[in-house]
């Protein structure tokens, strides 16, 4: 009996220690930011805590995450990727590691989508003509029968469209405009005339 008394009163000063250091509070957020994530499957772990990461609803892959659980002052963490969507190549993680001394909202995750090329055949034309998509600009030389445009990130839109007309022909874009999928988009069709 007297050695229960002794077990249970080491047991409450240990419990009593660690509450006086500050050792489980819970009170601490870990999370940051993130970027390039259009798609659901981005999962992230840290000391056996996991968060799915959603896609903004704006469609610009960016925003804060935190994990659902706080972590305690002195907890160390280190947060990795468990699993990425399937239109990423690749996840960096910066500042993945440390020691909770504060909130932390400085892990910064940045997944780079796949891309896929854009691309297609050109007939009849005679002259040089200028294609873009977006930002993106091609000069077509006279006599081209196939042209490539700069490579889209997978499950973004696109759309073709003729910049400048050759001299003396009107060309126009077939299966210009869409959604990059998983794979190239090689079926634009430029068609000049007469």
């Amino acid at each position: 009996m007297k050695s229960s008394y002794l077990r249970a009163g080491a047991a409450l000063a240990c419990a009593v220690a660690l509450s006086a250091c500050g050792g489980s509070d819970g009170q601490l957020e870990l999370g940051g930011t993130f970027q390039g994530v259009t798609k659901a499957g981005l999962v992230v772990t840290s000391g056996g805590q996991e968060k799915a990461i959603t896609p903004p609803a704006d469609g610009s892959g960016q925003g804060r995450w935190a994990f659902n659980n706080l972590i305690s002052t002195d907890d160390r963490y280190n947060v990795e990727v468990k699993s990425r969507p399937s239109n990423v190549k690749d996840c960096v993680i910066e500042n993945p590691s440390g020691r909770a001394g504060y909130h932390v909202y400085t892990v910064y995750i940045t997944c780079e989508l796949n891309r896929h090329e854009l691309s297609g055949t050109v007939s009849n034309l005679k002259g040089n003509l200028v294609l873009v998509n977006g930002s993106d600009r091609v000069t077509v030389p006279a006599g081209a029968a196939s042209f490539k445009m700069a490579d889209v990130p997978e499950d973004s839109p696109y759309g073709v469209a003729v910049l400048e007309q050759p001299a003396g022909q009107t060309c126009t874009v077939g299966n210009g405009s869409g959604t990059v999928g998983p794979a190239p988009v090689t079926n634009v069709a430029v068609t000049c005339t007469p």
